[in-house]
């Protein structure tokens, strides 16, 4: 009897409505645990995770009997409505409409990982928009412009 094989890593990215940044260090870690929580009930495996206060980077290995827009549906919603259960903040919670996926090999891994996990790092030299860009381009996805994250020129950064 044959069985279903797979090896997806995905890198996804998404960020906070009107870029506000909402995410606080305060409750940061507690919100990545809540995303692990909903993405192993999903059957997928985290890798890496980082809350920006404004965006999220997360690698996955993906279950492929659960599409990735519906992963990124779930998540954002249940952790949407966690974040103001909790009262983490005290202005309205919600997360962008839209977000980027980047497929990996087994072999990029570390490097994403590492990349994800030194976000705060990174973004001392780069703004989210740059980085955002610079996937897109480096994966050689088409967009345009005015279909992107509202980015407000990156003020906070």
């Amino acid at each position: 009897m044959a069985n279903t094989y797979t090896q997806l890593y995905t890198h996804l990215v998404f960020a906070v409505q009107n870029r506000q940044a909402l995410i606080k260090p305060e409750f940061r870690e507690e919100t990545e645990r809540y995303m692990t929580g909903i993405l192993q009930n999903k059957k997928h495996k985290l890798l890496a995770i980082y809350l920006m206060p404004d965006h999220a980077h997360i690698l996955i290995g993906a279950n492929p009997a659960i599409s990735l827009s519906d992963t990124v549906q779930v998540l954002k919603t249940e952790t949407s409505n966690f974040i103001k259960e909790k009262r983490f903040t005290p202005f309205r919670f919600n997360w962008q409409v839209g977000y980027g996926a980047f497929s990996h090999s087994r072999s990029e891994l570390d490097n994403v990982i590492k990349y994800i996990l030194n976000q705060p790092e990174h973004h001392r030299k780069t703004t989210f928009r740059e980085e955002y860009l610079s996937l897109l381009r480096r994966y050689e996805i088409e967009y345009s412009d005015e279909y992107l994250f509202d980015f407000f020129e990156d003020i906070s950064e």
